[in-house]
């Protein structure tokens, strides 16, 4: 009889990284406003807007 496997890979090795930020409140509500009429989390929605917005910084 074959048994069905289950593979539970470890904690963080999903290529993300848990880190703290701190955020000013207006930010964060606009966020959570985001949030809601996307219906993504905030973590999800953090996370695009990062992806898509970090290569267009410039140092000078």
């Amino acid at each position: 009889m074959n048994k069905n496997v289950i593979k539970i890979k470890k904690k963080g090795d999903d290529g993300y990284k848990v880190i703290s930020v701190r955020i000013k409140e207006s930010t964060l509500n606009k966020i959570d406003n985001l949030s809601t009429q996307s219906n993504r989390s905030r973590n999800e929605l953090i996370n695009i807007i990062l992806e898509s917005s970090v290569d267009d910084v410039e140092i000078n």
